[in-house]
């Protein structure tokens, strides 16, 4: 799975992503409005988490126009931004979920979790071959209910190759 947070505080995003990767994702980072959309337009992502107060663009700007073109991943909005109507103006301009910093770190894995389970739209969240067990969204691998440990780069060649199941794929 592959997240692009887009988060001005260099700090913040470096943590974010340090944790996300120590979870098996694949982590984009964009320090700017302008830098995160056009990351958005260019390369294909399973979940953005977006903080709304940027440099250039604004998130909500962002969160807009991503709406508009029709992206469909699941958003969730990292912000300071707490108040009841800056929840609503968030939720109602697209973002699936509102997390409001500071935030435990367990808590933004859980909602992860659940949007990605929520939004996956390009097949099963489970694979399997024979005795060979695949889940999409814990990126977890099982053989004869064993755990098997696989680095991302290994994780995502299986995956390609159990969703093309009985295919020959290409380099």
């Amino acid at each position: 799975m592959r997240i692009l947070v887009i988060e001005d505080e260099q700090k913040v995003a470096a943590a974010l992503k340090e944790g996300l990767l120590h979870e098996n994702y694949e982590v984009d980072l964009a320090f700017s409005g302008e830098e995160g959309f056009y990351m958005l337009s260019t390369q294909s992502y399973d979940l953005l988490l977006l903080d709304l107060m940027l440099p250039g663009r604004d998130g909500l700007e962002i969160l807009k126009s991503v709406r508009e073109k029709g992206m469909r991943f699941p958003v969730l909005v990292l912000t300071a931004r707490d108040t009841v109507e800056d929840r609503v103006k968030g939720l109602d301009s697209g973002a699936d979920d509102y997390l409001i910093k500071p935030f435990a770190f367990a808590e933004l894995l859980a909602r992860i979790r659940v949007l990605l389970r929520r939004g996956k739209s390009n097949g099963r969240l489970r694979l399997f071959v024979s005795d060979l067990e695949m889940d999409r969204i814990t990126r977890k691998v099982k053989r004869n209910a064993d755990a098997i440990s696989l680095t991302v780069l290994e994780f995502d060649f299986l995956e390609l190759l159990l969703r093309h199941k009985g295919q020959i794929v290409s380099r």
